[in-house]
């Protein structure tokens, strides 16, 4: 059965991406502060080029760049489902010679949907990074960035989920290209909970 996929993708845009670009501004301006921070994650170069331009809006502050960072995270994913629908509508339904093993078809699918559950957790990462309060209690502050832990953490291993299920799929041109942007994605998504872990290593200590 093939998805309803544009209706789903404009809501994720609308209820994610949208707000985002509203409250977060990229400018231009001395990026130190956000070098430093990307040599603590797993791929430093992504990071910087990836938030560099966020200098200016985060003013220094580990709790923004997270949060600019898991935005740019969001978007990324919401590109690259937006790419894997379209892939998706155009595969066949079910294997010619009948054998048993998943047709491409279902894997684009079921990669599809693990996307769609990443961008529902890194939404509520959003969520509560929003709803941070400076002057609550450490107590209330570890709780809240927990929550922001687990959800990235989530999406991440919904990310990993949807390269699992193409190393069955032989033969399908368009492999390599997919799992090359999950990847990208996945990398940004480390980054992203790298720098949730350093603002909460920085608030503690």
């Amino acid at each position: 059965m093939k998805p309803s996929l544009h209706q789903p993708l404009l809501f994720f845009f609308l209820a994610t991406v949208l707000p985002l670009i509203l409250t977060v501004h990229p400018q231009s301006d001395d990026s130190d502060f956000i070098r430093t921070s990307c040599n603590t994650t797993l791929y430093p170069d992504l990071c910087f080029s990836s938030l560099s331009s966020f200098s200016s809006s985060v003013h220094n502050d580990p709790a923004l760049l997270a949060r600019a960072a898991i935005s740019v995270t969001l978007t990324k994913t919401l590109d690259l489902a937006s790419y894997l629908a379209n892939v998706t509508t155009l595969q066949p339904e079910s294997n010619e010679d009948g054998a048993h093993h998943p047709t491409a078809a279902a894997v684009f699918h079921d990669c599809f949907d693990n996307l769609k559950d990443a961008v529902e957790e890194m939404r509520g990462s959003m969520k509560q990074m929003r709803e941070l309060v400076s002057t609550g209690s450490l107590e209330s502050f570890r709780f809240q960035m927990s929550n922001v832990q687990t959800w990235l953490s989530a999406a991440l291993t919904d990310e990993e989920t949807c390269t699992d299920g193409f190393k069955d799929i032989h033969d399908e041109p368009r492999k390599d290209d997919i799992c090359a942007r999950v990847d990208d994605v996945k990398k940004m998504t480390s980054n992203a909970l790298a720098l949730v872990n350093r603002c909460v290593d920085k608030a503690i200590h």
